[in-house]
């Protein structure tokens, strides 16, 4: 669980199974599918997979922001944010957004968080998934 700052909100965010869920539900696709297109486009396969030893080198400093999507990244932080919330009320997706008077997506706090956060949650084996992809 990680804490970003939203405008003059704190938000927390958790890379659950409830996060793929509640992805899946609100926006007919894939979590981690969309996350990988994404994060392909910004820092190519070999940066986020590692050199051939399965480690991600994932450097948010090098990361060509010009492929981000910025409308997937909201939706993956709602989808975190509503699953660290499992059990309480939760806005809908627009409703959330909507509630928030900035949303700085280009703050490297806020993606280096978020990122970190799916990387830790969804992603806990480098080396499984290294060995997915060569196939």
């Amino acid at each position: 669980m990680r804490e970003i700052r939203i405008g003059s909100r704190e938000v927390r965010v958790r890379a659950t199974p409830l996060a793929l869920l509640f992805y899946k539900q609100e926006f007919k696709a894939d979590l981690l599918g969309d996350l990988m297109k994404m994060l392909q486009g910004m820092v190519g396969a070999q940066s986020l997979f590692g050199k051939g030893n399965g480690t991600p080198n994932l450097d948010v400093q090098n990361i060509d922001l010009g492929q981000l999507d910025t409308v997937m990244l909201i939706q993956l932080i709602w989808a975190m944010a509503k699953a660290d919330s499992y059990g309480k009320q939760f806005p809908s997706f627009v409703e959330w957004v909507a509630s928030f008077e900035t949303f700085d997506l280009f703050d490297s706090g806020i993606l280096s968080a978020v990122m970190e956060e799916a990387a830790e949650g969804f992603f806990r084996s480098g080396a499984k998934i290294s060995a997915q992809i060569a196939r």
